[in-house]
């Protein structure tokens, strides 16, 4: 879809995808190595009583998915930028997520009119239906001729 195909409301969801323990791992140990994600034991003794995955790799995994889902991608040129990203349940080994993004709103470019900037939430979504993390992101698409 372009900037001129979205609407304030509009509202789409990916598929889902499931965060195996040995993903969760490997993702851990290269970027983010907190003994939570990496140590079962240490896992087992913090707040969380496992491993749990990294608030990285469910960012990523959610923004996968939103681009499987294939709404804005032959529009995009980019983002500026991300906003109030909340990690709010933590993701365990085996939990299946998905996303749900709404258009918040559409801002046309007053110095650049083959473009806009559509602001999209994000809601990641267990198996459970529990909202495990929050975010925002101001996509730049481009306009139709």
């Amino acid at each position: 879809m372009y900037f001129d195909d979205l609407s304030e409301g509009y509202t789409f969801e990916t598929a889902s995808r499931t965060l195996p323990l040995a993903d969760i791992l490997g993702f851990a140990e290269q970027w983010d190595p907190q003994p939570f994600h990496t140590d079962a034991a240490a896992a087992q003794a913090s707040p969380y009583g496992g491993i749990i995955a990294s608030g990285f790799h469910t960012l990523l995994t959610a923004f996968v998915l939103s681009l499987e889902a294939d709404v804005w991608n032959e529009a995009s040129m980019g983002s500026p930028g991300m906003d109030a990203l909340r990690w709010r349940v933590p993701v365990h080994p085996g939990d299946r997520l998905h996303c749900r993004g709404r258009v918040v709103a559409l801002n046309p470019s007053k110095s650049r009119p083959d473009r806009g900037r559509a602001d999209i939430a994000y809601e990641v979504i267990n198996q459970d239906g529990a909202v495990v993390m929050t975010y925002q992101i101001t996509h730049i698409l481009r306009r139709r001729s």
